[in-house]
């Protein structure tokens, strides 16, 4: 199974939505680096279950332990290990499906895999695994902040077909954390507020769009051909759970207008820094950064597991109905944004590091 990620900056998630804990292990974190408890608690507090009335009710506190790679606040430069245990897990919610398929989740093709599945709220396919990827996000931001000024704000742009105008490159993290959907348009925000508890409410669920912005992006991050930075960053994205879609700039749109409407012109800025006048490339040309901001769109799917009643069928193929029990978002995308920004952070410090790596010509 795939369960690591990254070349030089590499993550390695473990455990199951009902089993005894999650986590992650980091290799290739650098030496020296300072790192609390506490700057990774602040990641996964947003990302964690029972945060408000439209999100999974379930009560997890999310509290983070350091196992391994940090020696009195500071990375050691080996592995970091980092655990959280489950505290609040009921496998009981999902007899029903260890022998009904839910329709749209990961039951039968886990099947069709491995033969075998963790049934209880979907073991490795849970939304749960996403921790050891935002706790390791903390680490990578940290570093991106520290070693080159990085700055990841995602948030949620649109809810079904409820789209919230926001100017990428002002946004704030506190506007972001501003209300419970995620969402700094706060107009937009309670529209959406409203339309996913009327949802919840009829058992079923949304989907829709979280936009995320790197801003202070080194010029020459990538590895063309087949590690583009892009190409790294849309895998990251969508083996989160329920992502549908990856755009970056102008992404689909862009294929509405020509091609002098859709190139980004140079110009030299006042320091003399070669600029672009627009940004439609999303801050990637040719696979590598060109130093603008990079501003990417990751689509999630609405929630597979609803309350409704559902046709389905058995392990052995009998035609079934499923009205799931548990406790599930109505909405994933509010708890989505951290996980995005993780993965973009994942993602810019391994390339990062890749880039400070790389080996120059020395000419005598």
């Amino acid at each position: 199974m795939g369960s690591t990620f990254g070349h030089l900056f590499r993550i390695t998630t473990f455990g199951e939505s009902h089993g005894g804990g999650v986590g992650v292990v980091i290799d290739g974190c650098p030496p020296q680096l300072e790192i609390t408890p506490a700057e990774i608690q602040f990641e996964l507090d947003r990302r964690r279950p029972g945060q408000s009335k439209i999100t999974t009710p379930r009560k997890e506190a999310d509290r983070c332990e350091i196992l391994s790679g940090v020696f009195n606040g500071k990375t050691l430069g080996t592995p970091i290990a980092i655990l959280v245990r489950n505290k609040d897990p009921r496998p009981q919610d999902y007899q029903e499906m260890e022998q009904k398929y839910r329709p749209s989740h990961a039951d039968a093709t886990y099947d069709a895999k491995y033969g075998i599945r963790n049934w209880q709220g979907g073991g490795r396919s849970s939304a749960r695994e996403t921790i050891g990827r935002v706790a390791a996000g903390a680490i990578a931001k940290k570093i991106l902040r520290q070693v080159a000024g990085v700055e990841i704000v995602g948030y949620v742009k649109r809810i079904k077909d409820l789209e919230a105008i926001v100017n990428a490159d002002t946004v704030t993290l506190e506007q972001v954390e501003s209300n419970i959907v995620r969402c700094p348009n706060s107009e937009c925000a309670e529209q959406m507020i409203e339309l996913i508890d009327r949802v919840r409410r009829e058992k079923n669920s949304l989907g829709g769009v979280v936009e995320c912005v790197a801003r202070n992006v080194p010029k020459g991050l990538g590895e063309p051909v087949f590690d583009k930075l892009e190409a790294d960053l849309a895998k990251a994205i969508m083996s989160l759970p329920a992502s549908k879609g990856f755009e970056i700039g102008s992404g689909f749109a862009g294929t509405l207008l020509t091609g002098k409407e859709h190139n980004d012109e140079f110009y030299t800025d006042e320091s003399g820094e070669i600029r672009t006048a627009t940004n439609r490339s999303g801050g990637v040309q040719g696979g590598i950064s060109n130093g603008e901001n990079i501003i990417l769109r990751a689509a999630f799917k609405p929630t597979a597991t609803i309350g409704q009643e559902q046709k389905t069928v058995t392990r052995s193929g009998e035609a079934t109905v499923l009205a799931a029990k548990g406790r599930h978002d109505p909405c994933v995308l509010p708890r989505a944004v951290p996980m995005v920004e993780a993965m973009v952070a994942l993602v810019l410090c391994d390339h990062l590091l890749r880039d400070r790596g790389q080996c120059t010509v020395l000419t005598p």
